[in-house]
């Protein structure tokens, strides 16, 4: 069993080599890579394997992007460290997934499946993946000047975010504000939105800051934050069909 291990990690290339032939004797492990490219060039000159073991996040990016650029007709069987919740939504692609660190008895289910041949792997729908992937990868937290000194701020603890005078910002659930480095724009691609919405060009919320929500004039929407903004805070008529879709997740 001609076996490819894609794997950045060396301790854990080495522990599932030893764990693969250690459960299949007859396994023979052509080659351990270590990135995007190098499975790429590997893929492109060689047979392909009987099987292969890929590891979700590798050195230059993600293990889908090899399927971007070379057609994979082995089965593969992905390796992750992330929770049995994406793990589980991961299985919709009829691959199989082993989450780290890997235990025997799950390898040995995957072998066997491999062998009896009692699954065929769909095609990989590449852009969900990656985007479920994305949910785990949002900023969870950022760096600001406290007094003279720097410290961390959690995601979590942040009530809005506010722009004024081309500074962003940050007010947390204590009523304290750090500046943060990055602009309201920034923020969209770097926040988890269902956390966290943008009601207008200069403010961005928390869920769960939102204390009370009141309908005003010409279709917007007025928002009491818990701790109160500096000043007024309107949901656009615009913005508030898609804000209270957001409201319902």
């Amino acid at each position: 069993m001609k076996t490819l291990l894609i794997e950045d990690e060396i301790p854990a290339a080495r522990r599932l080599s030893k764990m693969v032939v250690a459960a299949r004797p007859n396994a023979n492990i052509v080659d351990t890579l270590d990135s995007v490219e190098g499975a790429v060039r590997w893929l492109r000159t060689f047979p392909a394997p009987d099987l292969i073991f890929m590891d979700i996040q590798i050195a230059d990016g993600l293990s889908f992007d090899i399927f971007k650029q070379v057609d994979i007709s082995s089965p593969v069987v992905f390796t992750t460290a992330f929770d049995q919740y994406a793990v589980q939504a991961f299985k919709v692609s009829a691959v199989d997934y082993l989450l780290k660190p890997i235990d025997p008895k799950d390898l040995e289910t995957a072998l066997q499946k491999f062998e009896n041949q009692r699954f065929k792997q769909a095609p990989l729908d590449i852009e969900a993946l990656t985007r479920l992937l994305k949910k785990e990868s949002y900023k969870d937290r950022f760096l600001v000047k406290n007094g003279q000194q720097l410290t961390f701020l959690a995601a979590a603890d942040i009530a809005y975010f506010r722009s004024s005078d081309g500074l962003t910002q940050a007010h947390t659930v204590g009523g304290k504000k750090f500046f943060v480095e990055n602009t309201l724009e920034e923020l969209e691609s770097l926040l988890d939105p269902h956390a966290f919405f943008r009601i207008s060009r200069g403010l961005t919320v928390r869920l769960n800051a939102i204390q009370k929500i009141h309908p005003h004039l010409n279709g917007r929407l007025k928002l009491e934050l818990l701790p109160a903004a500096p000043e007024d805070v309107f949901v656009s008529r615009e913005r508030a069909s898609e804000f209270k879709t957001w409201l319902g997740g």
